[in-house]
C-alpha cells in the first residue's frame, strides 16, 4: 500500500499549501483503526486563498478554446487510469473499501468523467433562431466560481463527477472533501496540475461543515454542489438561496428494489446483495426496501442468506477480502443503533447483525425479514449494510409503498415482463430507476434524486445545464421604429 501522508493538507493555486495554524483532522484507517494520516483544517487565510486564486483564474480559463480544455481533462483521465492501482489504494486506505471494489469503481469512475466531459467541452455550442428580418442566437457560459462539497463514499468519484463539467465548462472550482476522507481529491488536484490545468482552476480544502459554509456563502461563489444527506442539504440548499446561487442537491435515499414472482431469482438475489452490502452498504442509491413478491419470500431469503454467508470479511488492502469495514465509528454506531431498533420493533433477524470482535470499523451484513412499512429500519436511510425484506402481494399495493416515502433517488424492478417493468418503473417516484439491474451508473446517463433526494443532475449532458448558463443574444437587422 501507497503512503497515506499527502505533501500538505490543501492544493491551491496550483501547488500544495500548509498552514498548521487549522485544527489538526487525524486520518483513521477504518481496517484496523489506526491513524495513518494528518491534515489541517482550512484556516481563513486558506480559504480565502483558493477563493481568490479560483476567480483570479476563471477568466483566462473561459477564454480557453473548449477543445483545449478537454483535451487537459482528456490527458488527467489517461494519467488516472495509469495509476488507477496507487489510487485504489490511497481510496482503500481513505474509505476502508475494499481494494478489490476500489480497482473497478473508483478512480476508473473519475477517469471516465474526465474523459466524457474532457470530450464534451468542444461541443458546447449555441442556436440560432430565425425572426423574419432579424434574428437572435444563444451562447452557452459558464457561471464562474463553483464550490464542490464531497461524501466520504466516493470521494475520488465525487471529486471528478462535480470537476469535470464544470471545468469543462470553463468554471474554476473549490472543492471541500468530506473530512472524514480528505486525501484522494488532493490526487485528483495534482493530476489535473499535471495534465495542464491553470493554477487556480481546481483547489481542494479541507475542513468540516464550518469550512463548507465560508465556501457556500462567499460572494465570489456563483454555484455550490454537494453530495450530502438529505437534512445537510436542506441547510445547504437555503444557504445558497439566500443569495441566488446555483445548485445541484446530490442526497439520500431510500429506495425500493421490487422483486416479482416470475423474477431470475439469482439475478435478483446478486442485486439485492449489491444494492446493500457493495461498500459496506454505504451507497446513496442503494435498494435497501427489497420488496418480494410473497410467493417467492422463502425461496429469496433463503438463496439469499447463504451466498451473503459467503462473503470474505477482512483487512480491506487484501484482494481476497469482498466485504470490508464501514468508514468510521460514527458511521458504525449509526448502523449498530438501526439494527437494535429493527430487533425491538418486531423485524426478524436473519443474518448478521453484530460488531465483529477485532480491532477496525466491522460488521457483519445484516438482513431483517418480515419487515413493516411503519419500523424505523424501513422509513430511515441508515447508511450501512442492513437490508430489510418486505413482502407485498399485488402490482398496485407495492407501487404506493415504494412511493410511500420523503426520498426519491433511486428504485428498480426485477421481472421477466416487461411490459410491467416499464409500467412500474413509470410510476416509480425516483431520479433513476433499473430494470434487472442495480446500482449502475455510467457517466453517460443523468443521476440525481426527486422529492427530498435532491435538486438537479450529475453526469450526462444534464450536467452541462447545471454548470453553465444561457446568454441570448437578440440581433435587429432593420431601423428601430417608435411611436413619437
Amino acid at each position: 500500500m501507497m503512503q497515506a501522508q499527502p505533501k500538505a493538507s490543501h492544493f491551491v493555486n496550483g501547488a500544495y499549501l500548509e498552514d498548521t495554524a487549522g485544527a489538526p483532522m487525524p486520518v483513521i484507517f477504518p481496517g484496523t483503526g489506526e491513524t495513518i494520516a494528518q491534515v489541517h483544517e482550512a484556516t481563513p487565510a486558506v480559504i480565502e486563498a483558493a477563493l481568490a486564486s479560483a476567480k483570479a483564474a476563471q477568466g483566462a480559463w473561459a477564454a480557453l478554446m473548449p477543445v483545449e480544455r478537454g483535451r487537459i481533462l482528456r490527458r488527467a483521465a489517461d494519467i488516472m487510469r495509469a495509476r488507477n492501482r496507487e489510487l485504489s489504494e490511497l481510496e482503500t486506505l481513505d474509505t476502508g473499501k475494499p481494494i478489490s471494489e476500489t480497482l473497478v469503481a473508483d478512480a476508473t469512475s473519475a477517469a471516465d468523467a474526465l474523459e466524457y466531459f474532457g470530450g464534451l467541452a468542444a461541443t458546447l455550442t449555441g442556436d440560432h433562431v430565425a425572426l423574419g428580418g432579424d434574428w437572435a442566437y444563444t451562447m452557452r457560459i459558464p457561471l464562474g466560481v463553483c464550490v464542490g462539497l464531497g461524501a466520504w463514499n466516493y470521494p475520488t468519484q465525487i471529486a471528478a463527477w462535480k470537476s469535470a463539467p464544470a471545468l469543462a465548462c470553463g468554471n474554476t472550482m473549490v472543492f471541500k472533501p468530506a473530512e472524514q476522507t480528505p486525501l484522494c481529491a488532493l490526487k485528483l488536484a495534482e493530476i489535473l496540475t499535471e495534465a495542464g490545468a491553470p493554477p487556480g482552476v481546481f483547489n481542494v480544502v479541507q475542513g468540516a461543515g464550518t469550512v463548507g459554509r465560508a465556501l457556500v456563502e462567499d460572494a465570489r461563489t456563483a454555484k455550490v454542489s454537494l453530495t450530502g444527506s438529505a437534512p445537510t442539504g436542506k441547510k445547504v440548499y437555503a444557504a445558497a438561496a439566500a443569495q441566488m446561487k446555483h445548485v445541484t442537491m446530490e442526497l439520500g435515499g431510500k429506495s425500493p428494489l421490487i422483486i416479482f414472482d416470475d423474477a431470475d431469482l439469482d439475478s435478483a438475489v446478486s442485486a439485492a446483495i449489491n444494492a446493500n452490502f457493495f461498500a459496506s452498504g454505504q451507497v446513496c442509491s442503494n435498494g435497501t426496501r427489497v420488496f418480494v413478491q410473497r410467493a417467492i419470500k422463502d425461496a429469496f431469503l433463503d438463496r439469499l442468506t447463504a451466498r451473503v454467508a459467503k462473503a470474505t470479511i477482512g483487512d480491506p488492502r487484501d484482494e481476497a477480502t469482498t466485504f470490508g469495514p464501514m468508514a468510521s465509528e460514527d458511521q458504525l454506531a449509526i448502523t449498530c443503533s438501526y439494527i437494535e431498533k429493527g430487533k425491538s420493533e418486531g423485524a426478524r433477524l436473519v443474518h448478521g447483525g453484530r460488531r465483529l470482535d477485532r480491532p477496525g470499523t466491522y460488521i457483519e451484513p445484516t438482513i431483517f425479514a418480515d419487515v413493516t412499512d411503519d419500523m424505523a429500519i424501513a422509513r430511515e436511510e441508515i447508511f450501512g449494510p442492513v437490508m430489510s425484506v418486505l413482502d407485498f402481494d399485488t402490482e398496485d399495493e407495492v407501487i404506493a409503498r415504494a412511493n410511500a416515502t420523503d426520498l426519491g433517488l433511486s428504485g428498480a424492478v426485477f421481472t421477466r415482463d416487461f411490459t410491467r417493468a416499464h409500467r412500474v418503473v413509470g410510476l416509480i417516484e425516483a431520479g433513476t430507476v433499473w430494470i434487472n439491474q442495480y446500482n449502475l451508473t455510467p457517466v453517460e446517463v443523468p443521476f440525481g434524486g426527486v422529492k427530498g433526494s435532491g435538486v438537479g443532475r450529475e453526469n450526462a449532458r444534464a450536467a452541462i445545464e447545471a454548470y453553465s448558463q444561457l446568454k441570448t443574444v437578440y440581433v435587429g437587422m432593420t431601423p428601430v421604429e417608435a411611436a413619437y
